[in-house]
C-alpha cells in the first residue's frame, strides 16, 4: 500500500458511461456549448469595453463575471472533451491537481461577484442620489480585487489540506473532471477534515452570500414598491431581473450539490447537476445579460451599425 500510495501520478476520469455514438453526440453538443459560451462572454465583454455608455459599476462588475465564466469553462470542458474522444486516457496528478484548485477558485470567485452586483443594485436602487458617491471607481476595483483574491485564497485552503493525503488505486474518479468530493473518494487516510472544510467552506461562499443577496432584494423590493412612477418601476425591475436570474441558476445548482443532503455523493445525479454549473451556467449568463438587458442590445447595435458604415 506504501508503494500505491507514493506512486499516482494519473487518474482515470470516469466520465459519462456512454457507448461510443453517444459520446460522439454529447462531444459535438459540449463543444458547441463551450463555443457559444466563450463567444457570449467575449462578446459581453468586448462590447462593455469598447462602449464608453458601458464604463459603469454594473458593467464593470459584469466585465469580471464574463472573466470568470469564460475561465470557469476552461477550467473543466476541455478535459471532459478529451475524455469523450479517448474514454481511457488518463490525467496527470498535477493537472488533475491544478483543475481542481482552478474550478474551486473561479467558482469562489464567481459566488463574491455576485453578492457584490447585488450590493451595486442595492446602492443604485435605494439611494440613487448618493450612488455614485458610495459605489466610486475606487470601491468598485477593490471589491473586484477582494473577490478575486477570496476565492483564490479559499480554494489554496482546500488544496493544502489535500496534497498530503496518500492515494489508492485504482486511481479512478467517478466524475467529468477532477471535483474534490470525488477526489476525496480515493484517498487512503481520514478526509473528515477535508469534506468538513468543503462544507464550511460551501456556507461561507454560498450560504452566507445567498443570503445577503436575499436581504438586498427584499430591501430593493420595498424600495421599488415606493416608485410612484411605472416607467421608472418597470425599469427598476428590468436592472434587476438579468441579476436575479443568473443569481438563481448559479446559487440553486451549487448549494443543491454542496450543501444540500448528502453533499459528498459524487454519483451521477449530482455529476449531471455539476455538469449544468460548469458547462450551461457560463453559457446561459451572457444571454440572459443580452436579452433582457436594453442597454447591452443598444451596444450591440451600435457596434455592428458601426461594422456596417
Amino acid at each position: 500500500m506504501e508503494g500505491n500510495q507514493t506512486s499516482v501520478t494519473e487518474f482515470i476520469l470516469l466520465g459519462f458511461p456512454l457507448n461510443t455514438s453517444m459520446q460522439m453526440l454529447l462531444f459535438g453538443l459540449f463543444s458547441l456549448f463551450y463555443v457559444l459560451t466563450l463567444l457570449g462572454n467575449g462578446v459581453i465583454l468586448g462590447l462593455i469595453s469598447l462602449d464608453c455608455r458601458l464604463h459603469t459599476p454594473m458593467y464593470f462588475f459584469l466585465s469580471h463575471l464574463a472573466i470568470v465564466d469564460m475561465a470557469y469553462a476552461c477550467s473543466t470542458v476541455p478535459q471532459m472533451l478529451v475524455n469523450l474522444l479517448s474514454p481511457a486516457k488518463p490525467i496527470s496528478f498535477a493537472g488533475c491537481i491544478t483543475q481542481t484548485f482552478l474550478f474551486l477558485s473561479f467558482a469562489h470567485t464567481e459566488c463574491l461577484l455576485l453578492v457584490v452586483m447585488s450590493y451595486d443594485r442595492y446602492v443604485a436602487i435605494c439611494y440613487p442620489l448618493r450612488y455614485s458617491v458610495i459605489m466610486s471607481w475606487r470601491v468598485c476595483i477593490t471589491l473586484a480585487v477582494t473577490s478575486w483574491v477570496f476565492g483564490v485564497l479559499l480554494a489554496l485552503v482546500h488544496l493544502v489540506l489535500l496534497l498530503p493525503l496518500p492515494f489508492c488505486g485504482p486511481y479512478q474518479i467517478n466524475h467529468f473532471f477532477c471535483e474534490i468530493i470525488a477526489i476525496l473518494k480515493l484517498a487512503c487516510a481520514d478526509t473528515h477534515i477535508n469534506e468538513n472544510m468543503v462544507l464550511a467552506g460551501a456556507v461561507s461562499v454560498l450560504v452566507g452570500p445567498f443570503s445577503s443577496i436575499v436581504v438586498s432584494y427584499i430591501h430593493i423590493l420595498c424600495a421599488i414598491l415606493k416608485i410612484r412612477s411605472g416607467e421608472g418601476r418597470q425599469k427598476a425591475f428590468s436592472t434587476c431581473s438579468s441579476h436575479l436570474c443568473v443569481f438563481g441558476l448559479f446559487y440553486g445548482t451549487a448549494i443543491i450539490t454542496y450543501v444540500g443532503p448528502r453533499y459528498g455523493d459524487s454519483k451521477d445525479g449530482k455529476k449531471y447537476l455539476l455538469l449544468f454549473h460548469s458547462l450551461f451556467n457560463p453559457m446561459l449568463n451572457p444571454l440572459i445579460y443580452s436579452l433582457r438587458n436594453k442597454e447591452v442590445k443598444a451596444a450591440l447595435k451600435r457596434m455592428l451599425d458601426k461594422e456596417r458604415s
